[in-house]
């Protein structure tokens, strides 16, 4: 890109920031009228435009089921903003905090205000390109804070359509969207901001960390990684087959938290396999001109998976395609569809052990001893999500208390992220702080320490100025005890 256009992009940034942080301090405390105001306005922006952001993801995709578009990417953005506008008077309020003695005795009052940072940058990414930026967005104004947004260009018509709504439902210095390329993307993170939440790629995260460092503008960073999944035997096999299908089928696998492996007990391997293949058969009895079967979202992410199976059947992995009415995707108009493909037993050396999938591809692993599955996953870069299935509960304490992730579900995958008044975010490689729910409110919130000091001038009463004596050693030997 030359430099007249990265000018242009950081210049309008500059603009727009200055305008809602003038705005901002004009403003004062933000009323809780005010941040319910704004959250049902982005309420109305999804609810009201549901069937377009609906079209227009599909047409991002080159197919998209509008069932699971609805699921995923209005119902549970909805729910999110709901679920803030619903708790942001209590979760304002101030809060009593204790004074020390003996100042507390005297009169001294100690409290945290929960303030706004200011203005906050939003940078979505492809998968979910509406719910990773509105889901933040509810904590950003339940904090009383002006935002911007920034658009993956992965899904630009998706990113127009937010642009002129948002434009459309709020004003240009409470909250705006842009859109464009890596130039603009990397004048977006270099911008002094007060703090910047970013979802996506590991590798892009660490462009937007060291461009945030030079303003030392916080950053919150939701990642990804290769989530695993451990089957104890006291589960049903069958079961898990179908829960694991169920959330690996979610827009293909294109989820920061769909699992990437699968570590069954070794007896109940082949029998995992078919409950997979048979579940996949009720889903699915044809995946080409299938509305409910998602495509991969373009020809780079295509290519990149089609890469991975190549380098798995060329180093004669199992590889086990569910194509169930034998159709031919070599040739394809408009879409990127890729059938759900099984790795079973696959060695550490292929492509599909190394990367993130974030496709319609599972690795089967088998294991004889449950030591063997946290040394594994605790050998490699802390997870998104960890996900067991087990009625042991013994086990299920093991693996919680001996593995690190950002989060886990037990006996299903992903639906952790459905609970608002948990906290989602990574650990290490998989990201950096959280959100959601009060969590979401207080990261974008400064606890401002508010201390009142009593009338009565304790350092003069207890002698604790110069020149000190007998009276300043009686009040410190009062004071400093075990």
């Amino acid at each position: 890109m030359n430099s007249q256009v990265d000018n242009s992009a950081a210049d309008n940034i500059q603009r727009l920031l200055t305008k809602q942080r003038t705005a901002y301090i004009a403003e004062g405390a933000v009323s809780a009228d005010t941040r319910i105001d704004r959250l049902q306005r982005a309420i109305d922006l999804i609810f009201d435009n549901r069937e377009a952001i609906v079209d227009t993801l599909s047409a991002d995709f080159g197919h998209r089921s509008s069932h699971q578009s609805l699921m995923s990417d209005i119902y549970a953005t909805i729910e999110c903003l709901k679920h803030s506008k619903k708790h942001v008077k209590k979760w304002m309020k101030t809060e009593k905090r204790k004074a020390p003695f003996p100042m507390n005795l005297l009169g001294g009052k100690a409290r945290v205000e929960y303030q706004g940072k200011g203005v906050i940058g939003i940078i979505g990414t492809w998968n979910f390109p509406v719910n990773t930026i509105f889901s933040p967005l509810a904590g950003v104004l339940a904090a009383g804070n002006r935002a911007m947004i920034k658009c993956s260009e992965v899904t630009p018509k998706t990113g127009e359509l937010i642009e002129q709504l948002v434009a459309k439902y709020f004003k240009e210095d409470e909250l705006v969207a842009i859109n464009g390329g890596p130039d603009v993307g990397a004048a977006f993170s270099a911008a002094p901001f007060d703090h910047i939440i970013f979802t996506g790629a590991t590798s892009i995260a660490r462009h937007i960390m060291r461009a945030a460092a030079d303003n030392l503008t916080p950053v919150t960073l939701e990642l990804g990684g290769k989530s695993p999944v451990i089957i104890g035997d006291s589960y049903p096999i069958e079961e898990a087959a179908e829960r694991i299908i169920n959330g690996k089928t979610l827009n293909v696998g294109q989820v920061c938290l769909s699992p990437d492996y699968v570590f069954v007990p070794e007896a109940k391997l082949e029998g995992f396999v078919e409950a997979v293949t048979k579940h996949l058969g009720t889903l699915f009895s044809s995946l080409l001109n299938n509305p409910d079967y998602t495509s991969v979202v373009n020809d780079r992410h295509f290519q990149r998976l089609q890469g991975y199976l190549a380098d798995a059947r060329e180093q004669g992995a199992d590889v086990r395609e569910f194509n169930p009415a034998g159709e031919d995707f070599s040739q394809q108009n408009g879409t990127h569809k890729l059938p759900m493909t099984l790795i079973v037993n696959p060695s550490d050396e292929l492509k599909v052990m190394q990367e993130e999938l974030f496709g319609p591809i599972l690795c089967i692993k088998s294991y004889r001893q449950l030591g063997d599955c946290l040394d594994y996953i605790n050998a490699r870069p802390r997870p998104l999500a960890l996900y067991y299935f087990g009625k042991d509960a013994a086990e299920q304490r093991h693996i919680l208390d001996h593995s690190i992730s950002g989060a886990v579900t037990i006996n299903d995958v992903i639906f952790h992220v459905s609970c608002e008044d948990l906290p989602f975010g990574g650990i290490g490689p998989s990201g950096m702080g959280n959100y959601h729910g009060v969590d979401g409110f207080r990261t974008f919130s400064h606890a401002k320490a508010v201390y009142k000091q009593s009338n009565i001038n304790f350092q003069k009463l207890g002698g604790m100025l110069p020149p000190y004596g007998e009276k300043a050693d009686k009040t410190l030997k009062a004071m400093i005890r075990k």
